[in-house]
């Protein structure tokens, strides 16, 4: 129970602490305040927890013998509470993205398709509990065809991330974690918009009965509008199941929704699947499709990647 008051805890101050940041985010200090909250929080959650790896950290990494299992954000949507262990690192990429979308609501004459090269997310474990993440998209080329063709090439936007693993990091039948995040907007070509945005995800993981596995997230993102006079918020919900195939083959089955408060927004979903094959302890390949369910969803999006932790 003591768990459970801490988690929403740190929920509530950590949108708290967002509705601060977007609300000063043009001020030229608020990155300097952001990791000064995070820091904060981490401090606090770590004397929560008492676990025999707490004193291994960035600069005293964990011993190779007392690491975790391999555990990534990719290749579903919803995201792992497990960290990376301390003064350990881990790239998480995709060789290629592609995405196709025609038929949208504002335009049903348009079709747009986009290709992002090589994009990641470098992870650092900072301690037993706590890791950082740097999500980056260096290429994206986006073509639109019908009402109004455009072609548009360069790097993307850069999104930095703090996973804070509540429990379940070194074992049991749950695992939760919170993971506030900010977008700067680094984006060029007009490949996004050039705000500051954030939020805050929330992942949950349980182990079922038969070697089943279930994940669940929940996050809220806080967005500018399309016509750039405020934010609103998107509340995305993801559940997942993923079960072994054969030796070191799994595959995994998904649901994906994101819900906008924003004037005229269309519901977002998705139904995705794709598997995993780990080549050894710490590299793993992985391949999947997105596929959409609703006329505001892209259509179609196939990828495959690879995960690399040293």
């Amino acid at each position: 129970m003591k768990c459970i008051f801490t988690a929403f805890a740190v929920i509530a101050a950590i949108r708290n602490f967002f509705n601060l940041l977007m609300k000063y985010c043009l001020k030229i200090n608020f990155i300097r305040k952001f990791y000064l909250a995070v820091a904060v929080i981490v401090s606090s959650i770590s004397n929560v927890q008492a676990e025999d790896k707490a004193a291994y950290t960035l600069r005293n990494p964990t011993p190779v013998a007392l690491m975790r299992e391999l555990s990534t954000d990719r290749p579903d949507k919803t995201e792992s509470p497990y960290t990376v262990d301390a003064g350990h690192y881990q790239l998480e990429l995709s060789f290629l993205d592609y995405s196709y979308d025609h038929d949208i609501p504002s335009d049903p004459h348009q079709r747009v398709t986009s290709y992002t090269v090589l994009p990641f997310n470098f992870k650092v474990g900072l301690f037993n509990n706590t890791d950082i993440q740097f999500v980056v998209n260096p290429y994206i080329s986006e073509h639109t065809r019908g009402t109004g063709d455009s072609d548009k090439h360069g790097f993307g936007d850069v999104q930095t991330r703090v996973k804070i693993n509540l429990w379940g990091n070194d074992g049991g039948d749950t695992a939760m974690a919170v993971m506030p995040f900010v977008k700067f907007p680094t984006n060029g070509a007009n490949l996004g918009n050039d705000d500051v945005e954030g939020g805050i995800i929330v992942p949950i993981a349980f182990s079922l009965p038969h070697e089943w596995g279930m994940g669940v997230m929940t996050e809220f993102d806080f967005n500018r509008n399309a016509d750039n006079e405020d934010y609103h918020t998107e509340f995305i919900n993801t559940i997942t199941f993923g079960h072994q195939i054969v030796g070191n083959l799994n595959g995994y089955v998904e649901f994906f929704s994101n819900v906008s408060n924003e004037a005229k927004a269309d519901w977002v979903g998705t139904v995705d699947a794709g598997m995993t094959y780990l080549l050894n302890k710490d590299v793993q390949l992985d391949a999947g499709v997105n596929v959409g369910v609703t006329r505001s969803a892209e259509d179609l999006n196939p990828f495959c990647g690879l995960t690399i932790r040293i």
